[in-house]
This record gives structure tokens, sequence and C-alpha cells, in this order.
């Protein structure tokens, strides 16, 4: 009976013991073994883990994807137009022993202090960087501004044990006193920029005017020299096939060219004209027998 009153409690003993000796890790977490404060195992997978009872503490550590809202962080791009801006970030312990190590027993609140810290300076850095105006950050580059952002912070958290996974830019607005003065500035500055625009589509229908005029000039010179050209081709033909006429029968010739100054003289309404009734001009319109002896008469004075 003495040896079953001993041998319970050493059995109660043991398993509380063996009970304390053993804790388990979820899927979800991570977890560090500390002696005095010192790592002594490092538990990454899901399980169960052994501990030394008494003497080691177990520290669990989140392992999903936590997320963090920055406050409202005043910035100045290249345009020098104030924003107010905040994130949202994403990020997860990646080094439960670097975490640990950098940030101490209070590692969450230290954790968001600090990352708090990396992105401000980054968003500071990224958004007032050369090149980046307002409009920049408000235009789908976004997106490239705020990859920039987390692999700047990124790089800068690794020394935490932290990853940054996403960092997204929330709300972009302005700073309440400086509205009415920046809304100001942003319609004379897109005045500017249409007079610019119009005097530089004016200065190009001017350029294309002048290119038009002298190609009409230049068109309209050479269909004129062209054409003089072949009104003095056809003046010469005339005047040959007259010559030809006129050797071959002059009577016809003086004839015809009769017809064509009768014709010339009394075209359209000009009907009636004024001249000496023996006047060499009508000789064709009197009998042939007068016109003939009108010729004969005129060649016998000529001779």
């Amino acid at each position: 009976m003495r040896k079953l009153n001993i041998l319970i409690p050493v059995v109660v003993i043991a398993a509380v013991v063996a009970l304390s000796s053993i804790f388990i890790v979820d899927e979800r977490e991570r977890a560090l073994v500390l002696r005095f404060g010192q790592i002594k195992q490092v538990r990454e997978d899901a399980g169960i883990g052994f501990k030394i009872p008494l003497l080691d503490e177990v520290v669990r550590y989140d392992d999903r994807i936590l997320s963090l809202e920055t406050p409202m962080i005043e910035v100045t791009p290249a345009d020098d137009r104030r924003l107010e801006v905040d994130a949202f970030v994403l990020y997860r312990i990646n080094s439960v022993r670097q975490f640990r190590q950098a940030l101490g027993t209070d590692g969450g609140r230290q954790a968001e202090i600090q990352l708090n810290g990396i992105l401000d300076g980054q968003i500071r850095a990224v958004l007032g960087s050369q090149g980046v105006t307002s409009n920049t950050i408000l235009s789908p580059e976004r997106s490239a501004l705020m990859d920039q952002i987390r692999e700047r912070s990124d790089a800068r958290a690794q020394a935490l044990g932290l990853d940054v996974v996403d960092v997204r830019l929330r709300q972009t607005n302005l700073p309440e006193q400086n509205f009415d003065a920046t809304l100001q500035r942003m319609i004379a500055e897109r005045d500017r920029e249409a007079t610019d625009e119009r005097a530089r589509g004016r200065e190009a229908a001017q350029r294309v005017t002048a290119l038009a005029d002298r190609t009409y000039e230049e068109i309209l010179s050479e269909a004129r020299r062209d054409a003089r050209i072949t009104e003095g081709e056809a003046d010469a033909e005339r005047n040959k096939i007259f010559a030809q006429a006129y050797s071959k029968d002059a009577e016809f010739f003086e004839f015809y060219r009769s017809l064509s100054a009768y014709e010339q003289a009394l075209k359209g309404e000009n009907s009636t004209m004024v001249m000496s009734p023996d006047s060499e001009f009508f000789n064709y319109l009197k009998s042939d027998e007068g016109s003939r002896s009108q010729r004969a008469t005129t060649t016998g004075t000529g001779n």
C-alpha cells in the first residue's frame, strides 16, 4: 500500500513533466524555444516539439500575411504640388530568429513601428523623386510607383526578418489649406498649355498654307509656261499652214483671211460698221464682177 501511495505521485509528476515538455506548433504559426532568453530551437514547420520543462519557453509568431495601414504622409512631387497619401501594406515574418533578435520581446508592436518608418521614408523618396509629378501619381503609372516602394521597403525590412508582400497607395488628396491655390495653379498651367498648343497649331497651319501656296504658284507657273510653249508651237504651225496655203493659191488664201476678219469684226451683237463703201474690207461681200474689177483696179493702181 505504501508503495502504491509513493508510485501514484511519481507517475503524476512524470506525466506532468512529460506533458509540459511537449508543445504543438500550428500550421498558421512559427515558434522559438528560448532558454533564459537565448534561442535554443526554431520551429518553422507545424507539428509536435519538445522542450525542457521550467527552463524552456515557447514563443509563437503568426506565419500568416499581416496587414498594416500607414498614417497620412505629406509628399512633394517634382511639380511642387503637395499631396497627402496613405498606404496599405501586406507583410509576413520570413525569419523568426532574425525577427526576435532585431525587435526583441515586443516584436509585433516594434515591427509595426519599424515598418511604418521604412514605408514613410520610401514613399517620400519614390513619390518625391525626379520626374514624378502629381499627374504621374494619379495616372496608371501609379502601379509602377507602388512596385518601386514595395521593392525598396522589402530590401530594408529584410534586416528585421520581414517580407513586404505588397504596398498599395490608397487615398491621394490635396492638403486642405493648399487646395484652392493648387487648383488655380493647375487651371493656369492648363491655360498656358492650351495657349502653347494653339500657337503650335497656328504655326503648323501657316507652314502648310505657305507650302500649299508655293506649290500652287509653281504648278501655275509651269502650266503657264507649257501653255505659252504650246501656243507658240500652234502659232508657228498655223503660220506654216498659212504660208503653204498662200504659196499654193494666193486668191483662196486672201478669201479665207477676209472671211476670218468678217467673223472677228461681226462677232456677237457687233453687226454695225461705219466704213467707206469702196473699202477693200468689203471686196468679198460684193458681186463676183465687182470684186474682180475692184481687185483689178487695186492691182492697176499698185502698178
